[in-house]
């Protein structure tokens, strides 16, 4: 009997040892990461087939067009289920007219599991520095001394139908917003924190929607009107903060989309 119960505990060891063996031989799968930039206007795709179309209306009723849309995102962190973060990338110029920066492939591949989605809206204060980036300044994406320097945050330019019926030139800049221009110039950091919540990660590869809902920057929580606040906004301090508040559900996530094999 005791030879048969030795016998039999070797038996199972062996067995577990070839679990161990088996589990730690089979590699985790690990998969290519996409980040792909899109943005709607009232869940209809803007792209650069559609613009100077007036085909948009904001929540004021103004009837628009959008000729130029860039933007600029940071701190683009896919974080694991322990904490870690993984930075994808530092920037991302997206500029729709040119229909580039809208796919951003992450340096590494992840490992199949669920992440949260984070970056920001703009440069954080930290990262603003004026001049530092050589392809942001290629690109004229500065901001002027008097206001503070550093980078925009995003350039969005068309034309609205205004009170009087007429079609009027707007520029929707945000920037670090700035008060007393000159020497003396106050600054407050107005970039946005984008949480974008959960992805999971799968098969051989994981592209990941994030969507900027434009009409958001017109709706909530201030009305904007384009009559009063259509251009000249980069020096007005009021504006900034504003387009920051209503910035702040600007951006969803979109499809997460996979390959297999």
């Amino acid at each position: 009997m005791k030879k048969a119960t030795v016998l039999a505990l070797f038996l199972v060891s062996v067995l577990a040892c070839n679990s161990n063996d088996d589990d730690a031989s089979t590699p985790a799968i690990e998969s290519d990461v996409t980040i792909k930039f899109t943005q709607s206007f009232d869940d209809q795709p803007v792209t650069a087939s559609e613009f100077s179309n007036l085909d948009y209306t904001n929540e004021n009723g103004e009837q628009l067009s959008i000729s130029r849309l860039r933007y600029l995102m940071s701190d683009i962190v896919l974080t694991d289920v322990n904490g870690i973060d993984t930075v994808i990338s530092e920037y991302q110029f997206v500029d729709v007219g040119e229909s580039s920066g809208a796919l951003l492939e992450a340096p590494i591949k992840f490992e199949e599991g669920d992440y949260t989605l984070s970056m920001r809206f703009g440069f954080s204060d930290a990262d603003n520095i004026d001049a530092a980036y050589p392809d942001l300044n290629a690109a004229t994406w500065g901001v002027p001394a008097p206001l503070g320097g550093g980078y925009h945050y995003m350039q969005m330019e068309g034309v609205y139908i205004n009170s009087e019926d007429v079609n009027t030139n707007y520029q929707f800049h945000t920037i670090r917003a700035a008060e007393n221009p000159g020497d003396d110039v106050i600054l407050t950091d107005t970039s946005i924190a984008v949480n974008l919540g959960t992805v999971s990660v799968e098969g051989l590869a994981t592209t990941i929607e994030v969507n900027m809902n434009i009409e958001e920057w017109y709706k909530n929580p201030n009305l904007w009107d384009l009559n009063d606040l259509y251009t000249m906004l980069m020096p007005d301090h009021e504006a900034q903060i504003m387009m920051n508040q209503n910035g702040q559900n600007v951006f969803t996530l979109g499809d997460i989309t996979y390959i297999s094999e």
